[in-house]
């Protein structure tokens, strides 16, 4: 599986952990919600006021007299209408804030090398802060897998920088905590090789700690980063290497696995009763087939 696929669902399934790469408080992430965003078709040519267009067109220096600027130049600049090229597609993760006020982050993260990753990325930000009129403050994180990668902020957006909206991080500074078990997740992905079985036994604790609920996926993330980090290897030899045999057949796991399988049916059954009732069952007819009870199947 693709890296930041990996690291989208760390983000979705820990928000804090975006927080606590950015040295933040972590308890602002119960005001988010982490999902990706479609960003709708935009083909337009710029509009541009006729008089005004002819003004810049035949006198280019009439702009920087406008900005109280030196009008030399604009001999150095033609003026002139673009068309703007479509745009469909989905944008990377992105942290929805549940209350008004407070700041949207954008999210990317990167393992591989992108020379126009950040001319992309501002472009997503820009059009989603038009298309949904955006309020309120924002914020680009750009999370590079290491340093080696990064070609460097453009100079067109040293602004944003200078605001504090364009942050870059380093995966392979996250600090090496075994108290947290998001950033233990992303210290396996960079961890080196001799230390990855460590880094597993530290995760099988903090994953033990963690409610129920989160318990599943937490270990389903730990599978998929050790995926990523031997793709040649099988995964029951993967198993077996780090201890996740043992680790299975432990009670605790057993119990995670039969809870996420309940839950599971208990969805199924949900549906199927749903799908009855649009289809005129009788309530008798579809505790039937169900086994909910008549309370359960009337307040769906």
């Amino acid at each position: 599986m693709r890296t930041d696929t990996l690291f989208y669902k760390v983000f979705q399934t820990f928000p804090g952990a975006m927080f606590e790469l950015l040295g933040e408080d972590i308890t602002l992430a119960q005001n988010y919600t982490f999902k990706s965003i479609e960003l709708k078709e935009v083909a337009k040519r710029t509009h541009t006021d006729s008089l005004f267009y002819n003004v810049f067109q035949t006198f280019p220096g009439t702009l920087f007299e406008l900005l109280g600027e030196d009008t030399t130049p604009a001999q150095n600049y033609t003026f002139q209408s673009i068309e703007l090229k479509e745009v469909a597609k989905r944008t990377d993760g992105v942290f929805f804030p549940k209350r008004d006020g407070d700041p949207i982050y954008f999210v990317e993260v990167q393992f591989q090398p992108d020379e126009h990753l950040y001319y992309r990325l501002m472009q997503d930000v820009f059009v989603f802060l038009g298309q949904n009129r955006w309020k309120y403050g924002w914020q680009a994180v750009v999370f590079w897998a290491k340093r080696s990668l990064d070609p460097g902020i453009p100079q067109c957006y040293d602004a944003q920088v200078k605001a504090g909206n364009l942050k870059v991080f380093y995966l392979e500074d996250t600090p090496n905590t075994a108290n947290s078990i998001a950033l233990g997740l992303v210290r396996l992905v960079i961890e080196p090789t001799s230390n990855i079985e460590n880094r597993v036994r530290q995760l099988e604790t903090s994953v033990r700690a963690l409610p129920v609920q989160q318990q599943r996926n937490a270990i389903e993330l730990v599978e998929q980063a050790l995926v990523y980090k031997f793709p040649d290897r099988p995964w029951r030899e993967l198993e077996a290497m780090f201890g996740l045999t043992e680790w299975k057949q432990t009670r605790f796991y057993q119990e995670v696995e039969a809870e996420g399988i309940q839950k599971g049916i208990q969805q199924n059954t949900i549906v199927i009763a749903r799908s009855c009732k649009q289809q005129g069952l009788d309530i008798e007819t579809i505790m039937a087939i169900t086994k909910l009870s008549r309370e359960e199947i009337e307040a769906l």
